[in-house]
């Protein structure tokens, strides 16, 4: 009887477990079907260059490095951000901080004749001098004099969104833009290497 009861026991507890052991050796669809998706590693050049007339005034060159997908839908961004936080007056002594710096945003596909697909967007702004801000008085009349005067900061900026075919080592001078108040050009030349 003593046996019967542990054969009983015995079953049960195998019945218990086999959905458990079942369960455990199906393969999952998704890890199934899904392909290893195939990556070449790229380093891209990015330079801004400032031109005032003929003269070169500023060169910013910045890398970035993106695993540029061998086929299939690009779905991943290298994002890259540097920069300062400006504090600008607003008036009864508070501050505002405004971002100045550069903000890049890419992803890439390499195609099967060696060139690579770059969609990236190109975000800068930086300080071009300042302006002379007068400072009256919170109770002034309209004939009083201004109490005195701070120096704010002009804050220019550039952006642009590109989509490029580009060949590994040839540089393509991809925009050029002046700016309305101040004549100076800008350029942005952009270039890749295979990362060996």
């Amino acid at each position: 009887m003593r046996n019967g009861k542990i054969q009983i026991a015995s079953l049960l507890m195998l019945g218990l477990l086999s959905p458990a052991v079942v369960a455990q050796d199906k393969p999952k669809p998704d890890e199934k079907d899904r392909p290893e998706v195939q990556t070449t590693p790229i380093k891209v050049q990015i330079v801004f260059t400032e031109f005032e007339g003929e003269k070169k005034v500023k060169s910013l060159p910045y890398s970035i490095y993106i695993n540029a997908q061998n086929a299939g839908e690009v779905k991943s961004w290298v994002k890259f951000r540097i920069g300062s936080r400006l504090p600008i007056y607003i008036g009864k002594n508070e501050m505002q901080y405004i971002d100045v710096g550069t903000n890049m945003d890419a992803r890439s596909a390499y195609t099967s004749d060696g060139h690579v697909l770059l969609y990236i967007t190109l975000e800068r702004s930086w300080v071009d001098g300042e302006v002379s801000v007068p400072i009256t008085k919170a109770d002034a009349s309209p004939t009083d004099a201004p109490a005195g005067h701070f120096q704010e900061p002009i804050i220019r900026g550039f952006k642009s969104e590109l989509d490029l075919k580009l060949r590994e080592g040839q540089p393509v001078e991809s925009t050029v833009a002046t700016d309305p108040v101040s004549g100076k050009v800008e350029k942005v030349e952009i270039s890749y290497t295979v990362v060996k």
